[in-house]
C-alpha cells in the first residue's frame, strides 16, 4: 500500500471513529515510539533547540535543529544540524552540519518540500554571534537580522551554500525577523496551486517599543526566488505556522502575547498568503506562550472529514505537557487530544510519515533533549472518557 492510500484509509478509520465515539482499531495501537536525536551535550555542542521534522518525497526523513555551540542562549556561535532516517526513523545517521558562519548565529529552520521536483527548500536566519536580539537593528546591515535559503536535491545528504533572500521578504524598518520555526506547505488545491509557504515573524519598531508581527513568505517559481506576503492584522503574535484548510484557505497558527486569554491566536487567507483576515484567539488551544507546530494529516475523502494535527505545550503558563490534538473540521474544534509527554517540554514540529504514522519532534526536560515521538494515528482518539 502507498503513502497516500496508507494515509487516506487511517484518515477514514480516525474519522470513523470518532462519530461513534469508539475506536475502530481491531487491537488496542501501541504506545508512541519515542527517539532521542539530540542530546545537550553530546556532539561538541552545548544545547540544541529549535527542531524541524520533515518527510521528503522519497519518504525519508529530516530532523533539523540548531546547535548551540557554547551555551543554551538564542545568542552566539549557533549552527544548523541535520539527521536523516531511512527507514521510518528507526535508524538515524549521524548528525551533519548544514550550515556553519564561524562565530555568527545560523538558525530558525523551516524547511518545505518541493512535490513536483523533489528538491527540499530550507529558509533559515543569520544574524552576527555577538548581536541580542534586542540589539538587532533595522534594514540589511551587518547588525541586522538577515534572510537565507539553501537547498538539496538528494534528500538531505548534501545542501547548497546558503543564498542570502534579505531585500527581497524583509522590509527595511523591521528590526527582527524569524523564519518559522517548524516547517512550511506547499499549497495542493486551487488557483495558488504549487506555491511553497514558510510562516515567519518579526519586529516594527513604534515610537514605545517594538510590536510582534506574524506573516508570510513564499514562492511561485519552484524556490528559485521568494518574496514577501500578508502579514497577520494585528500585532502582539510571532512565531507561526500555516496549514492549508479546504476552499482554497489557509490558517495562520501564532504564538500570542496577548496574556489576558492564555490560548493561540489564528488568522485566515483566501489569496494564498497574500492577505490575512479575523485574526482571533483560539481558546481551545491553550498555551504558555511558546512556539506550536500544525500540520495538515490527510483531505476529505470519501464523504469523511480530513484530519488536521495540532501539537505544543498544553497548559496556559509553564512549558509542559506537550500535547498532540486533531481536528476534523478544519480546525474549527480540537475534540481529541493525546498527551506525548507530561514533563518539561516546549518547541515542536510535526510530520506524517511515509507509513501515516505521525511524527512529532520536540524539545524535552528543560532543553536538554530533543525527542522524536512517533504517533500510530488511531491512538489519538484515546479513551473516550477523556474526550
Amino acid at each position: 500500500m502507498n503513502r497516500i492510500s496508507r494515509t487516506l484509509g487511517l484518515c477514514v478509520l480516525l474519522t470513523i471513529g470518532v462519530s461513534r465515539g469508539v475506536c475502530q482499531a481491531e487491537a488496542k495501537p501501541p504506545q508512541p515510539v519515542e527517539t532521542d536525536l539530540f542530546v545537550s551535550g553530546q556532539e561538541g555542542y552545548r544545547s540544541y533547540r529549535i527542531p524541524s521534522l520533515l518527510t521528503t518525497k522519497d519518504g525519508t526523513l529530516l530532523a533539523i535543529c540548531e546547535g548551540r555551540k557554547n551555551s543554551g542562549s538564542d545568542t552566539g556561535d549557533i549552527d544548523l544540524m541535520v539527521r536523516r532516517s531511512t527507514d521510518q526513523g528507526k535508524t538515524w545517521s549521524q548528525q551533519a552540519v548544514i550550515w556553519d558562519d564561524e562565530n555568527n548565529t545560523c538558525g530558525n529552520p523551516c524547511p518545505v518540500v518541493d512535490r513536483d521536483t523533489g528538491t527540499i527548500w530550507l529558509l533559515m536566519t543569520w544574524n552576527s554571534g555577538k548581536q541580542s536580539e534586542r540589539g538587532i537593528e533595522p534594514g540589511y546591515g551587518t547588525d541586522s537580522r538577515r534572510v537565507f535559503v539553501t537547498s538539496s536535491q538528494d534528500d538531505g545528504v548534501t545542501w547548497d551554500a546558503p543564498r542570502e533572500i534579505t531585500t527581497d521578504v524583509k522590509e527595511e524598518e523591521w528590526t527582527w525577523y524569524a523564519t518559522g520555526p517548524g516547517s512550511g506547505i506547499q499549497i495542493e488545491h486551487g488557483p495558488h496551486k504549487g506555491r511553497m509557504v514558510i510562516a515567519c515573524d518579526h519586529k516594527l519598531p513604534t515610537d514605545e517599543s517594538e510590536e510582534f508581527r506574524s506573516h508570510v513568505i513564499y514562492s511561485d517559481d519552484h524556490g528559485a526566488t521568494w518574496q514577501l506576503g500578508g502579514a497577520a492584522p494585528e500585532p502582539g503574535v510571532n512565531e507561526c505556522e500555516v496549514v492549508e484548510l479546504t476552499e482554497d484557505r489557509l490558517m495562520l497558527n501564532m504564538r500570542n502575547y496577548d496574556r489576558s486569554i492564555k490560548a493561540r491566536q489564528i488568522a485566515f487567507s483566501d489569496d494564498g498568503g497574500d492577505t490575512w483576515y479575523g485574526q482571533r484567539h483560539d481558546k481551545s488551544l491553550v498555551e504558555p506562550r511558546c512556539q506550536a507546530s500544525i500540520r495538515r494529516y490527510c483531505w476529505p475523502e470519501g464523504g469523511q472529514p480530513g484530519v488536521i494535527l495540532f501539537a505544543n505545550p498544553a497548559h496556559p503558563t509553564k512549558r509542559e505537557n506537550m500535547t498532540l490534538r486533531a481536528s476534523f473540521d478544519d480546525g474549527e474544534t480540537w475534540p481529541v487530544a493525546q498527551e506525548l509527554y507530561g514533563g518539561s517540554s516546549a518547541y515542536s514540529s510535526l510530520a506524517v510519515l511515509d507509513d501515516g504514522r505521525i511524527g512529532c519532534l520536540y524539545e524535552a526536560d528543560g532543553y536538554g533533549r530533543i525527542c522524536l515521538a512517533i504517533c500510530d494515528p488511531e491512538r489519538l482518539l484515546g479513551d473516550k472518557d477523556n474526550r
